[in-house]
């Protein structure tokens, strides 16, 4: 059983974030760094694998809608991806580093101190492109868990974008929110988990970080891109209705995307 896990969602390669969020304390004394998906998707894809995989065996890797998309990008098995960065940041990407994001599960499960089993996911257990919110009804998460283990007691899940802890049919439902494309708040988000949930923001330069991506990237549309994410122009209330199916029933989305 693991006394402490920190979990990092959504970094989409922006790499001063993920370098603000590992140099905290709490991250360098976890047991493990788990990552919930959409990890390469963005404007510096190469050093954000490197740097991730020369941790080791103390992260713990699952792959997110925008990872599967990449791969199979470079594969040829999608002409298009939804997310305009996305074919720019797969063309980046070394052919191991494809098979890495080609390799990765769709689900971990680990038993952490305080909160007993725990299944790390991107999006739902069952999908990693569906859509909950923390305001999302009962219902919607009955029919998210149908299926699920009861001896998962915990799910920390990403792909919104946006922090949250709530219960939902007896279940603890964790989202650590995003490092590198936050929503509503400007800040890397991620959660330390054990004994409890601590939903974290780790307050790093923004300014500096923009100025450095744009310098280090090759994307096009990178400035306006790194001024509109790293300063998380985009308000909760704008993601929450953006996300929002009007009837309630299962949907996909595209947080990834950014909202007009």
């Amino acid at each position: 059983m693991l006394n402490r896990v920190a979990v990092l969602s959504d970094i989409h390669g922006v790499l001063p974030a993920l370098e603000a969020v590992l140099a905290e304390p709490e991250v360098r004394g976890a047991d493990r760094v788990v990552l919930t998906g959409d990890i390469a998707a963005g404007p510096q894809p190469v050093q954000v694998l490197d740097l991730l995989a020369g941790l080791g065996d103390r992260v713990g890797w699952v792959g997110g809608n925008a990872d599967r998309e990449l791969v199979e990008y470079r594969r040829g098995l999608r002409r298009a991806i939804p997310d305009p960065i996305g074919p720019w940041a797969a063309d980046q990407l070394r052919e191991d580093q494809v098979g890495l994001l080609g390799s990765l599960p769709r689900s971990l499960r680990l038993s952490v101190r305080g909160l007993g089993e725990v299944l790390f996911c991107h999006a739902t257990p069952r999908d990693d492109e569906e859509v909950v919110l923390v305001d999302s009804p009962p219902e919607r998460w009955k029919e998210v868990f149908d299926g699920l283990d009861p001896g998962v007691r915990t799910v920390v899940c990403g792909h919104t974008h946006m922090p949250f802890v709530r219960l939902a049919h007896g279940r603890l439902v964790v989202n650590p929110g995003s490092v590198g494309m936050p929503y509503g708040r400007a800040g890397a988000h991620w959660a330390l988990l054990g004994p409890g949930v601590d939903l974290r923001t780790t307050v790093y330069d923004v300014e500096a970080a923009t100025v450095r991506v744009c310098r280090d990237s090759a994307y096009p549309g990178i400035a306006e891109w790194a001024d509109y994410f790293l300063h998380a122009r985009a308000t909760d209330e704008d993601a929450l209705k953006a996300f929002r199916p009007p009837d309630g029933v299962r949907r996909r989305a595209d947080p990834d995307r950014g909202l007009d």
